[in-house]
């Protein structure tokens, strides 16, 4: 009997391993990444964890972003977006009032063609979820955000069932290049309730309807915590928004384990059109894993 059992579990543990493999086989792979061109814009969303500035070592602490930050500063440089959201760009600690953020000043100052949008005085805006963009190409034209709440316009408030706060940042741009003016919409949505992911979605909606309804460019990007196919996105796609189709896992564990399809996503409405597939850059950085997300990159032509 316990051979048999013993047998029986091995047949098991040995089919699990097989539909693991299988999984991260299919959602893993490199797609070359091209040089950007001026013709077009390149649109990325890429969350990179907070980091714990009570904490000196171990996970996410600050003695493991100074391991992190070089690697992810060449993942930014590859990327080599126009724009790039982010998510999660918060260094957390009790009494920092929000106005430490390791990882922002750290890009900042190591690319100095970029600046920053959506962001601001933490006492009124929320600057945990900034849009760098190439400062030599495009202009802000305005800013904004609002939280997934009962009070979205009340800064910090809770999410629809009580948790942490969670919000959307915006920014609108104007291409110096052709004159095109657009909309990037930035949200991460919680991970941990689909009620709230859902109910967080349908406020998205209501706020870009009007800007669907007078047909802007619009991107929406970000970390949905919800694959193709999913509520969350079904939501936007029926309310306009064309999501760009990226293939494989964009979250990997922080171990490079690819074993679901995409959650981060790139959106877009209005006067423009995407060209060629969006890449993600699966890869390591000067040997290390820069957070436990991939970057997602698309480029667009803006105009007719």
């Amino acid at each position: 009997m316990i051979v048999t059992i013993m047998k029986a579990f091995g047949a098991i543990l040995l089919t699990l391993l097989t539909l693991v493999g299988c999984q991260t086989i299919r959602n893993s792979g490199n797609m070359p990444l091209l040089a950007p061109t001026a013709q077009t814009l390149r649109i990325a969303t890429y969350n990179v964890h907070y980091i714990i500035l009570e904490r000196d070592t171990g996970a996410w602490s600050v003695g493991d972003w100074e391991r992190r930050k070089t690697p992810l500063d060449q993942a930014f440089k590859a990327v080599q977006a126009d724009v790039i959201g982010f998510q999660e760009m918060e260094s957390f600690g009790r009494g920092s009032g929000g106005r430490i953020n390791l990882t922002l000043d750290w890009l900042l100052e190591n690319n100095p063609d970029y600046a920053a949008a959506a962001v601001g005085d933490p006492a009124v805006f929320p600057s945990t979820q900034p849009i760098l963009y190439r400062s030599d190409r495009l202009t802000v034209l305005d800013q904004g955000w609002f939280f997934f709440s009962d009070t979205p316009d009340v800064i910090y408030s809770r999410t629809f069932n009580g948790s942490f706060p969670a919000f959307t940042s915006w920014a609108q741009f104007r291409d110096d290049n052709s004159g095109e003016v657009f909309r990037v919409v930035n949200l991460h949505t919680d991970f941990g309730s689909r009620s709230n992911r859902i109910q967080s979605i349908e406020l998205v909606a209501e706020r870009t309807a009007p800007w669907i309804a007078d047909n802007e460019t619009l991107f929406v990007i970000g970390d949905f915590n919800g694959r193709i196919g999913d509520t969350v996105v079904d939501i936007l796609a029926e309310a306009g928004l064309d999501f760009a189709p990226v293939q494989g896992s964009t979250f990997h564990f922080n171990r490079g384990i690819n074993l679901f399809g995409a959650i981060d996503h790139i959106a877009s409405s209005g006067n423009t059109q995407l060209v060629g597939p969006p890449i993600v850059l699966r890869q390591k950085f000067a040997g290390e894993w820069p957070t436990d997300h991939y970057p997602v990159i698309a480029d667009y032509r803006l105009g007719q």
